[in-house]
């Protein structure tokens, strides 16, 4: 999702970007602890300098940025929305969505405002304030992975089935 270029706006340094999708699509698509592992590896492998970032940002000089804060919440984001959607008996679209717009969403904004004001020396408050414009596009993302990992768990050969069938051989 980082290959897509970042929207800059002249108020925040915080681009609008596509990588929410990818975070809620880990989490949703292949559970708690995969969601999370992948998310720690993407991390990983942008401090060691990757531009996998939208824009082609990569390097530890991201973690300490404005961004920080909405970077670190990719894995508990991911790991939370992956144990709840996992848990659900039946694999349903606004269940789904569910998670994806109240715990996905308002976790990455739980976690990345307050770095974000705490870098940028401004209140929570008017950082938050900031991140409203965010929340439209953030909405619009959620719908969006809320489908296509229901797309993707509904299919006959889903990741799930597959893992199912790898971990018991």
């Amino acid at each position: 999702m980082g290959f897509v270029p970042p929207i800059m706006l002249s108020f925040t340094p915080v681009p609008i970007v596509l990588q929410t999708l990818g975070v809620l699509l880990a989490g949703t698509v292949l559970g708690a602890k995969r969601g999370f592992l992948s998310m720690v590896v993407f991390l990983l492998v942008v401090a060691a300098g990757m531009p996998l970032l939208s824009g082609g940002r990569g390097g530890v000089s991201v973690f300490v940025g404005p961004t920080a804060g909405f970077l670190l919440s990719y894995p508990i984001t991911a790991g939370l929305v992956g144990l709840l959607v996992h848990r659900f008996h039946s694999i349903k679209l606004w269940k789904i969505l569910l998670v994806n717009l109240t715990v996905g969403i308002f976790l990455i904004y739980l976690i990345g405002v307050p770095v974000q004001a705490f870098v940028m020396h401004i209140s929570v408050l008017t950082a938050a304030k900031f991140c409203l414009v965010y929340i439209p596009g953030d909405i619009l993302k959620a719908i969006l992975a809320s489908y296509l990992a229901y797309r993707l768990l509904k299919s006959p050969i889903s990741l799930q089935k597959v893992t199912k069938v790898t971990e018991t051989h």
